[in-house]
């Protein structure tokens, strides 16, 4: 089976607990778990010229992750995170980092037009410069291939604009049940959460949306109809990461040729293992592979 080659752009930063640090940013989860399910997976970000862009890069090359790390005067990100007790995670977000940095360049536009599938979201896209880099490789990349906007709304590091600019370069959008209300209200659309998420489908042509509920399952939403999955039940360490591995399973099942259906059980399951482990970046189980090593 063809292995297909899948990009995560924009934030790369070290998560910072009370106990630990570990590496993160959307993207970045995103791609190691397509990695990890079998694709060719590439990060895309830029890092400092300091000690946190060493860490990173060794970081990435212990896990094998093929990245495009460009190199900025500005510090490498870091994230304060604090789990609830059940585990949901509240952030608080340095700014003037190297993520907000990115360019396009050579290097980035040959990729780009390769690239079968990107991950991209609006965090990345609070500071011009990378804003600029993200839409430009959307641009680049060939006709036919996906690109999934994986809103990931944080604080106040989004606006109306880069929504409705996002969405009109995207092919899927990914967004959980606490979005949607912030979603509608952008946007000026009214109604419940699957009435907003077919104004959106329609409204921008796109060829899906996937609404993640956490304990309630999720609904995929397309131009035939519309698919439902339940959450396992399992025991949650966190769920840092968990939307970013869901959006993996269920990109990299739909790319190896699976159904709309089977594409979200398995990023469902993909999911239910990260929440059970610490951390965005567990090693799955080699049976989620959906592409033969």
């Amino acid at each position: 089976m063809k292995k297909y080659t899948i990009v995560g752009i924009g934030e790369l930063l070290f998560d910072v607990f009370p106990d630990r640090k570990a590496l993160g940013g959307a993207p970045t989860n995103f791609a190691f778990h397509c990695q990890q399910l079998g694709h060719e997976a590439i990060s895309v970000s830029a890092v400092g010229r300091d000690t946190l862009g060493e860490e990173i890069k060794a970081e990435l090359q212990a896990r094998q992750l093929p990245a495009i790390l460009q190199e900025t005067d500005y510090p490498t990100g870091t994230v304060q995170v604090t789990l609830s007790a059940t585990g949901s995670p509240t952030y608080e977000i340095s700014e003037g980092v190297a993520w907000d940095h990115i360019a396009f360049t050579d290097e980035l536009r040959a990729l780009a037009q390769r690239t079968d599938a990107v991950c991209f979201g609006s965090l990345a896209q609070r500071h011009e410069a990378s804003r600029t880099a993200i839409l430009s490789f959307l641009k680049a990349m060939p006709e036919g291939s996906l690109r999934i906007f994986d809103i990931n709304l944080r604080l106040q590091y989004y606006t109306r604009e880069t929504i409705h600019t996002s969405l009109e370069h995207a092919d899927i959008l990914k967004l959980n049940d606490e979005e949607v209300p912030i979603v509608a209200r952008l946007l000026g659309l009214e109604g419940d959460m699957e009435a907003v998420c077919r104004q959106v489908l329609t409204d921008y042509s796109l060829r899906a949306v996937i609404l993640t509920r956490g304990a309630n399952g999720c609904s995929i939403y397309h131009e035939k109809g519309s698919v439902f999955h339940p959450s396992a039940c399992i025991k949650v360490a966190d769920t840092v990461g968990a939307g970013d591995s869901f959006t993996a399973g269920f990109i990299s099942a739909l790319l190896a040729g699976r159904s709309h259906l089977e594409a979200v059980a398995l990023a469902t399951r993909v999911a239910a293992f990260v929440c059970s482990h610490h951390g965005a970046m567990p090693t799955l189980p080699s049976e989620y592979r959906v592409v033969e090593a």
